[in-house]
């Protein structure tokens, strides 16, 4: 029987890589059940894998009896319940490996720095370095925050489409944290363009009086990420805004790319 084009592909890689093809392929299968966002069947995952039938099956009941995928009474299948802890283990190591990175933003910025990532409807802080500064901003890691009154939910959200971030808002609701908050749907989505526009996201008071954070999303992060940094108003000027943003974005690229690197701790 001819050998399709992904299996060869697959193939040479993990021969490349001295890898094991089967991970390599139940692997790729979890990520596609992912980006999914929902059950999908046999004949979708062997479309879009290029895989053969028979080996979907094969590499899907062994990963249904690991509990990492789930089969549902219609046949189709769905992530399973043992990814939830693996989720949670790698959410803490991100924030472990951001930390060097976020040491670099204070020490260039004077400014506490925060990493934080979307987690359902949630922006869940997940890495904090503070400031020297005796005045200085603190959001305790692990802090949960709905996205639309802080510069990381812009940050995060600005990434997707605007029918998914009507539906969360619907979700959360958009109550005011301050007199600044945005609190329409429509306010929120002409913020999210303009951080399109302008490559970063503001917070100017609107999760705290006094307070002002910059943030970017992380690009190509493997969950959506985002990097700030927050400090009183009167330091957080606009005219330091034009000092910050650029290492605020080359941070995140670099912080991106050490993300990408195979079987590597990140290291500033």
């Amino acid at each position: 029987m001819p050998t399709s084009s992904a299996s060869t592909t697959d193939s040479a890689r993990s021969a490349a890589s001295g890898g094991v093809q089967s991970l390599e392929r139940a692997f790729d299968l979890l990520e596609r059940m992912a980006d999914a966002g929902g059950e999908v069947g046999l004949s979708e995952l062997s479309a879009s894998s290029g895989l053969p039938l028979p080996t979907i099956h094969r590499l899907m009941r062994t990963l249904v009896v690991c509990g990492y995928v789930r089969q549902q009474p219609n046949r189709r299948y769905a992530l399973g319940p043992r990814l939830i802890r693996l989720g949670e283990s790698a959410s803490r190591l991100l924030g472990t490996w951001a930390r060097p990175y976020l040491a670099r933003l204070v020490e260039e910025t004077g400014e506490t720095a925060n990493m934080a990532l979307l987690d359902g409807d949630e922006i869940v802080y997940v890495a904090q370095v503070p400031s020297r500064h005796s005045m200085r901003m603190f959001t305790e890691v692990g802090r949960r925050v709905l996205p639309h009154s802080t510069g990381v939910g812009k940050a995060l959200l600005s990434g997707f489409p605007p029918e998914e971030v009507r539906a969360l808002l619907g979700r959360t609701g958009m109550p005011a944290a301050t007199d600044r908050t945005i609190t329409t749907p429509e306010g929120f989505l002409a913020a999210l363009e303009e951080v399109r526009r302008q490559g970063y996201a503001v917070d100017d008071n609107e999760q705290e009086i006094g307070v002002r954070c910059l943030a970017v999303p992380v690009p190509d992060s493997p969950t959506a990420a985002a990097i700030s940094i927050s400090g009183p108003a009167g330091r957080v000027t606009e005219s330091m805004t034009e000092r910050i943003v650029p290492v605020l974005q080359q941070v995140a690229v670099e912080l991106s790319e050490a993300l990408a690197t195979p079987g590597a701790a990140p290291t500033a």
